[in-house]
C-alpha cells in the first residue's frame, strides 16, 4: 500500500515506535507526529469505501465541530435487523452540532447501540439519501474511524492521560471523544463508508477500561 501511494504521488512517512506502551500512548505518539489541521484515526481492520474521506472532510468543515466519525459496519450482519437498537438515532437539527456532555448511565450513552452489527446500513437505507448526501447524527462515541479537528483535540489534552493506564487497556478513544464533545461537539455521519473486516481484535485484554481509570476517578486529594 505504501508503494501504491508513493507511485501515485502521495507522500508517505512511516514510523517505528517502541516499546509498546498501550493504545493511548500509541495514539498520543501519532498525534505528536501530525501537523495537518485535521487528523484521521483509522483502525487497521477497516476498509474505507471510495469517497468516504472526502465526505468526512466536507462534514467537519461544514459542521465546524471537534470531530466527525463513520461508525464501522459489519456486513456479515446485513440480514440481522435490530430496530430496538436504532430508536436512539437522532439527527442534529439543521445540521448544527452543539457541545454535549455524555455520561455513562444517561439516555445519550445508550446511543452506542446504533453502531452494533449493521444498524447503520439499515438506518441509511431508510433515509433514502441522494448520492453524495449525508446526515449528521448524535453519538455516544464512534469507534474505528474518526476525523478530528487537531487543534480541538490538542486543547482537550489529546491522549496525554496514557501514563495513568497500564499497557493493556481499552476505551481510550471513548475518553477523548467525550472530552472533545463536551467542549466542541462531535457527530456521526450517515451513510458510513467504514466497513469492518471483522478480524480478531488486537486488543484482547480489556479488563482496564479507560473510562473507569480516567473519567471515574475522584479529584486528587479526595477519597472515593
Amino acid at each position: 500500500m505504501v508503494r501504491i501511494l508513493r507511485h501515485r504521488g502521495v507522500p508517505v512517512r512511516t514510523c517505528r515506535h517502541v516499546p509498546r506502551q498501550g493504545m493511548a500512548e500509541q495514539r498520543a505518539f501519532l498525534l505528536s507526529q501530525a501537523d495537518a489541521p485535521y487528523v484521521l484515526f483509522l483502525d487497521d481492520d477497516i476498509w474505507l469505501e471510495p469517497g468516504a474521506l472526502d465526505r468526512l472532510l466536507a462534514a467537519i468543515r461544514t459542521l465546524r465541530c471537534g470531530f466527525v466519525g463513520m461508525a464501522v459496519q459489519g456486513l456479515s450482519y446485513v440480514d440481522d435487523r435490530r430496530p430496538h437498537e436504532q430508536d436512539t438515532y437522532e439527527e442534529w437539527p439543521g445540521g448544527r452540532v452543539r457541545p454535549e456532555r455524555v455520561q455513562r448511565g444517561s439516555r445519550a450513552w445508550e446511543r452506542w447501540q446504533l453502531h452494533n452489527a449493521a444498524n447503520l446500513v439499515h438506518i441509511a437505507a431508510g433515509l433514502e439519501l441522494a448520492p453524495g448526501e449525508w446526515r449528521a447524527y448524535k453519538v455516544a462515541w464512534v469507534g474505528g474511524c474518526v476525523l478530528y479537528d487537531r487543534k480541538a483535540l490538542e486543547e482537550c489534552g489529546g491522549f496525554g492521560f496514557w501514563s495513568a493506564l497500564p499497557p493493556e487497556h481499552a476505551g481510550e478513544d471513548v475518553v477523548v471523544q467525550l472530552r472533545v464533545m463536551e467542549r466542541f461537539g462531535g457527530a456521526g455521519i450517515v451513510p458510513s463508508g467504514a466497513i469492518h473486516l471483522e478480524l480478531p481484535t488486537t486488543v484482547p485484554d480489556r479488563r482496564v477500561n479507560a473510562y473507569d481509570a480516567v473519567l471515574d476517578q475522584p479529584p486528587r486529594g479526595l477519597s472515593a
